[in-house]
């Protein structure tokens, strides 16, 4: 693939908790194409990556009163969109939510929120990078990730 253009795009994203009882549960947003993933989208310009992925998370799930807990990681990958390559790179960082009140932000694709127990979690993500990014998020939180299903 050499001589052909790469477009960069940066996005950012959060891996959304929350605690009922001795339950630890996280937020997983479905989109179109009916893939489980996080909450994330374009860093707007002048905006850091922390900025974006409250705005994101917000816009996408309707949730607001979030608490930073801290970075998780950034991953990247390339693909194919409209005959032009992309490289996406998202910074994720991860929140802990009071609310158990998400709502799918519709006219943007998201067909649903849903809270889930992270060993649920990392069956349901779609894709391999973002149930890295949740076995990250639970180390940061001090919870222990997974071994079923990882």
């Amino acid at each position: 693939m050499s001589g052909a253009r790469v477009r960069h795009e940066s996005s950012a994203g959060g891996v959304v908790f929350r605690r009922d009882g001795d339950a630890t549960y996280v937020l997983l947003i479905r989109d179109s194409y009916r893939n489980w993933g996080f909450p994330k989208g374009h860093i707007e310009p002048g905006e850091t990556p922390g900025a974006a992925a409250v705005r994101e998370v917000a816009e996408e799930t309707g949730l607001t009163s979030l608490e930073l807990l801290g970075e998780v990681s950034t991953i990247a990958w390339t693909f194919t969109f409209r005959g032009a390559r992309v490289r996406k790179t998202c910074h994720f960082f991860a929140f802990a939510s009071a609310s158990a009140r998400a709502r799918p932000q519709r006219r943007e694709g998201i067909t649903s929120c849903r809270w889930v127990r992270a060993d649920e979690g990392v069956r349901m993500l779609s894709y391999r990078n973002a149930r890295g990014v949740l076995k990250e998020a639970l180390a940061l939180v001090g919870l222990a990730p997974p071994v079923a299903g990882a």
